[in-house]
């Protein structure tokens, strides 16, 4: 009977951490994404230039591009959203020229949270 009532706690031990677990790697990233605010949304950039890095991974693709002899860091929209506007992995590569339109950061002068993108001849809406 101590041994059943022993292991009936674990049970519920285990059940409970499980529990916390699953719920802190869901809860985690929600509070890790950024919200919009620290963007100004009254002021609409237009930057072309180069791109010199680019990741196509969550939460937002983002790329680094050279324009007026400036390097912007550019957040674009997440992989998934892209890919349904026409702009999959492998469209966006280090050397070619892009058109961003977005918002700058309030605080960092040099990133842009981008509206949309005009790559390759494609523009897509990112928002």
């Amino acid at each position: 009977m101590v041994r059943s009532r022993l292991l009936n706690t674990r049970s519920r031990i285990f059940v409970a951490a499980s529990v916390a677990a699953a719920t802190a790697a869901v809860a985690l990233p929600a509070l890790a994404h950024h919200g919009w605010g620290g963007y100004d949304s009254d002021k609409t950039l237009t930057l072309t230039g180069t791109v010199e890095q680019f990741a196509f991974s969550n939460p937002h693709a983002m790329l680094n591009l050279q324009s007026d002899g400036k390097l912007w860091h550019v957040v674009l929209a997440p992989p998934g959203r892209m890919t349904a506007r026409g702009l999959p992995d492998g469209t966006i590569k280090p050397g070619q020229t892009v058109t961003v339109v977005g918002y700058a950061h309030k605080s960092e002068p040099a990133e842009l949270r981008a509206e949309r993108i005009t790559a390759g001849g494609k523009t897509a809406e990112l928002r």
